[in-house]
């Protein structure tokens, strides 16, 4: 009776220590699913491209083993099930008082995840709310926003010299690219949990202005001559999940420098908790690349 209790005991342990281990190679297979949201078409041809930002984005995702890129465009997906899985979700679209994102009900969907551990990052305009509506759900989400008259959206070509160790510079080389970089964001309280990834110091002409809108300057900005600025920035949440926001994406051209776009591959696979490849995400892409899912637009 005894032997016979005991073989049924090592039969149960034995099974279910096979249900484990298929369990766990099962979740490492399971790819990591990341949920691209393009906004609506905006400002004229070249400029906030995001449908066809985001498709160049999951056409170099698909390549990366692992990972499953998914794509909704021109606008907050309809489907209620768009989110279901995503272990981490891009918002490139147009930001401020009516950014797709912080509608009340959107917000909620939005909150739920990221109790979830979902990741989250935010590009370009995307990075902006108003501090009564999406500032704090941003702040603690990806760790800070753009915002309106506090911050500043100049055209210019910073010089990214040198990085962080952190999983998103790996493979990064030193680049300048011009494009509408904002900055000075409204950051969380002494920066809490935030890594600068993409840092450099405007001149004083960039911080005098123009600005893009409003054009400027504010006392503010030019007060802070000499400081480090940063444009591309992430966070590991309370929560477990992890965040960022990178400012620029305003021209469609600048998804061509291969450092400019491995920067943000690497951000969408680290907030999505799959591994960072040692020299980053290789993509290749070409003028047709470019030149493919431009929203019909009139040339300014």
């Amino acid at each position: 009776m005894l032997k016979s209790l005991h073989t049924l005991f090592c039969s149960a342990l034995i099974a279910a220590l096979l249900l484990a281990a298929s369990s766990n190679v099962l979740a490492a297979a399971k790819p990591k699913r990341i949920v691209l949201v393009a906004g609506t078409p905006s400002h004229p041809a070249g400029m906030h491209e995001f449908n066809a930002g985001c498709s160049l984005l999951k056409k170099c995702l698909d390549k990366v083993p692992g990972v499953e890129a998914v794509l909704y465009l021109s606008g907050w997906p309809s489907d209620p099930k768009a989110f279901d899985g995503a272990d981490a979700i891009l918002l490139y679209m147009d930001g401020g008082e009516n950014h797709p994102a912080v509608q009340p009900e959107r917000l909620k969907v939005l909150e739920a995840l990221m109790k979830k551990g979902v990741g989250l990052g935010c590009a370009h305009f995307g990075v902006e709310v108003r501090p009564h509506k999406g500032g704090p759900e941003f702040k603690e989400w990806i760790g800070g926003h753009y915002e309106h008259m506090y911050s500043c959206n100049p055209i210019w070509e910073p010089d990214f010299t040198s990085f962080p160790k952190h999983p998103i510079t790996q493979g990064v080389k030193p680049f300048k690219v011009k494009d509408e970089w904002y900055f000075n964001m409204r950051f969380r309280d002494d920066m809490k949990g935030i890594t600068p990834i993409l840092v450099a110091k405007p001149s004083d002409a960039v911080r005098k202005g123009p600005y893009v809108y409003p054009q400027g300057p504010y006392d503010h900005i030019i007060a802070a001559s000499g400081r480090d600025e940063t444009m591309l920035w992430a966070i590991e949440r309370a929560d477990g999940g992890r965040g960022f926001g990178f400012t620029g994406g305003h021209f469609h051209v600048n998804w061509g420098n291969d450092n400019f776009r491995k920067s943000v591959l690497n951000a969408l696979l680290w907030i999505a908790k799959a591994k960072v490849p040692k020299n980053g995400v290789e993509s290749i892409v070409t003028p047709e690349d470019l030149a493919a899912n431009l929203d019909p637009k009139l040339a300014r």
